[in-house]
């Protein structure tokens, strides 16, 4: 089978490996038809972190047993029976997949009743449409509320349209991407602001008086987070998906402002079982219009380089259309 395999900082090629092969009864084989380049793949595309030449290049979430207290709690992204290296690399043509008994998500049908733009909702599910929607759960977005997203990548378009979801009466999007900003709109953005750092929290002040009921923090820099506790008003909650770029961060501009702050790995089964699968199915939601260039696996260096010079929002990879 091929596969998308990291070669150094730059540079990915489509190799050959063996299929993966059962090696316990909860897995599955699945055969992939659509993947795609997620903005953490990146950091090793670019030399941010280190990962030796040879490995797959894998998507950076988890998914849970079932059964154990995390799972149980709906963290399923915490989960505490987790296999050490996940499941392998989705960007290849088979992979092994882990607690398939409870972790896949069955969609009804076959791939071949669907449109293409509907296999791209699906394909978001996997990934940032789940981590949008877990910064929103976080952030304990509520109907009416005043709504601040922080990120204008996939995942932080994807907040944009779960806050829509969830009720959200006022969506401020910090954009300052053309393309991005005319996404946010169409995905429930009321505003956009494209000020960075004091002057962003400036602008978000201007518009909302006492600051944001829920924010969404998609980026994971300390601006971001520096800027995220800023706009919230007294008692606000900041949902945090952006994996975090520095090890630490200043927590008394917490506590003067009663503001609480909690996220992490998305719980893609929970929410997908939950809610967004039936969302997407209803056509509530249409979250694959994130994905804006697409590519066969045999050019898979050009998705990643798109990414990173950011000429697409998100990468899709067509593994196969059979």
């Amino acid at each position: 089978m091929k596969a998308a395999t990291f070669i150094e900082p730059g540079k990915v090629e489509v190799k050959e490996y063996d299929k993966p092969t059962i090696q316990k009864p909860t897995d599955a084989i699945i055969r992939v038809l659509r993947a795609c380049v997620c903005g953490s793949d990146l950091w090793w595309f670019c030399g941010i972190s280190q990962r030796q030449a040879g490995d797959f290049v894998i998507a950076p979430f988890t998914h849970g047993c079932g059964h154990c207290a995390a799972c149980l709690a709906g963290f399923d992204g915490d989960c505490l029976n987790q296999e050490a290296g996940g499941n392998g690399g989705y960007q290849g043509e088979y992979l092994r997949f882990t607690n398939a008994n409870w972790a896949l998500v069955k969609i009804p049908g076959q791939p071949e009743d669907y449109s293409d733009d509907m296999l791209n909702n699906f394909l978001a599910l996997a990934d940032v449409m789940a981590t949008g929607f877990h910064a929103a759960t976080s952030a304990e977005v509520k109907k009416d509320d005043t709504v601040v997203v922080m990120g204008d990548g996939a995942v932080g378009l994807s907040g944009v349209l779960s806050a829509k979801l969830l009720g959200a009466k006022r969506i401020i999007a910090m954009s300052r991407h053309e393309d991005r900003q005319k996404l946010a709109k169409a995905f429930g953005a009321t505003d956009i602001i494209a000020e960075r750092g004091d002057e962003a929290v400036a602008k978000v002040m201007a518009l909302t008086e006492t600051g944001a009921d829920a924010v969404l923090e998609c980026v994971g820099t300390e601006q971001s987070v520096d800027t995220a506790v800023k706009v919230g008003r007294p008692g606000a909650v900041v949902g945090r998906v952006g994996v975090p770029q520095k090890a630490e961060m200043n927590t008394n501009n917490l506590f003067w402002k009663n503001i609480g702050l909690r996220g992490g790995i998305a719980a893609v089964t929970t929410d997908d079982k939950q809610v967004l699968l039936d969302a997407v199915l209803t056509g509530k939601i249409q979250p694959g219009q994130v994905f804006t260039k697409r590519f066969m696996l045999d050019d898979i260096q050009a998705a990643y380089e798109a990414m990173d010079q950011r000429t697409a929002i998100k990468s899709l990879v067509i593994v196969s259309d059979k």
